[in-house]
């Protein structure tokens, strides 16, 4: 499935939903279909700087290419946030990362109707994602094949 399918997929789960309220439920009840989180990666050096909430991501390179990625919070809506922007970008290429900015989160105007720390918080998630996806292209540019 395309990055673009992806998004097309996350908005049409909030299609209906013109209540922020039931927004919210969704948000984290998505967030709570996060797979379990391993102890050993909920550390410093994976926090997502910039959040107000603790956020925890890790990456890692297949080697199909693809970046996984694996995500926790202490707070159930950013815990919501962070399960839609693995939505997106979990198994994709670094380059399909890259190239693609999350449209959802203006399409469903997230960045209206969370608190300015919230919304902080989702961009610096993005931003880290982001960087992951760079030091990952970096990566494998420099690894033989």
């Amino acid at each position: 499935m395309s990055l673009v399918e992806r998004q097309k997929e996350i908005v049409s789960i909030f299609s209906g939903l013109e209540n922020w309220e039931d927004r919210y439920k969704r948000l984290i009840e998505i967030g709570r279909q996060l797979p379990p989180y391993p102890e050993q990666w909920r550390n410093e050096d994976l926090k997502v700087r910039g959040c107000q909430s603790q956020v925890w991501l890790h990456a890692e390179l297949g080697a199909n290419g693809r970046v996984s990625f694996a995500a926790d919070s202490d707070a159930l809506i950013v815990k919501g946030l962070v399960a839609l922007l693995l939505k997106l970008y979990d198994m994709a290429t670094p380059e399909e990362i890259l190239a693609t900015s999350p449209d959802f989160i203006k399409e469903l105007d997230f960045g209206a109707h969370l608190s300015p720390s919230r919304s902080n918080g989702l961009f610096a998630m993005v931003k880290q994602i982001k960087f992951y996806a760079l030091a990952m292209q970096a990566l494998r540019a420099q690894s033989p094949n």
